[in-house]
């Protein structure tokens, strides 16, 4: 099953209030403020819907609270992809799916990231797979999208500030339907070609 655009505001609008467990800001807040972030530093519609659909999965998937206290890997970089993957190109796919990997690659590489992780994130990268190995950090950096996976992490961790303010979700609905019939017209472009 496949998501519209209006089927992601929905989720959003129902289910993004919750608070995200641990921090001072709900899912939606959290999806806002990474997305405008993304727009801050001059990131296309492509990663701005990244970052706002980073943890969309953690919507779906329907478990209450933080999964990770109760020792589970929710997997929720992965559980959204089938759902998108109709809407929207690997510009905006990948960072997803490879943000919670950015996090293990800039525990090794970053001095004091790891320990300015908050007390879940911390938590989930235990149950994550822990900090990458230098073999591992490197089969990530030569992956296609790994350094907008890596500045989608960090918007990840800056976006959970109580007092930030930003455009509302229609503002971001925007960029996700440019990002959607972009890669809708290339599609057709290329079965137009073959």
């Amino acid at each position: 099953m496949s998501l519209t655009i209006q089927d992601i505001v929905q989720i959003f609008e129902n289910k993004g209030h919750a608070q995200y467990d641990g921090e001072p800001v709900t899912q939606l807040q959290h999806a806002l403020q990474s997305a405008h972030l993304a727009e801050l530093q001059g990131a296309d519609s492509a990663l701005i819907t990244a970052a706002l659909l980073h943890d969309l999965g953690h919507l779906l998937h329907g478990m209450r609270g933080s999964p990770t206290t109760e020792g589970v890997d929710d997997l929720h970089q992965y559980l959204c992809i089938p759902f998108l993957r109709p809407l929207f190109s690997d510009a905006t796919l990948e960072p997803i799916r490879m943000h919670v990997d950015a996090k293990r690659y800039l525990c090794l590489h970053e001095p004091g990231y790891l320990e300015a992780l908050s007390a879940d994130s911390a938590r989930s990268l235990q149950l994550q797979g822990g900090v990458f190995t230098a073999e591992q950090a490197t089969e990530f950096a030569n992956r296609p999208h790994a350094l907008d996976a890596v500045e989608l992490r960090r918007w990840d961790d800056l976006a959970k500030d109580a007092d930030m303010r930003t455009p509302d979700l229609a503002h971001f609905t925007r960029h996700m339907e440019h990002a959607s019939h972009t890669h809708q017209s290339r599609l057709t472009a290329t079965a137009t070609t073959e």
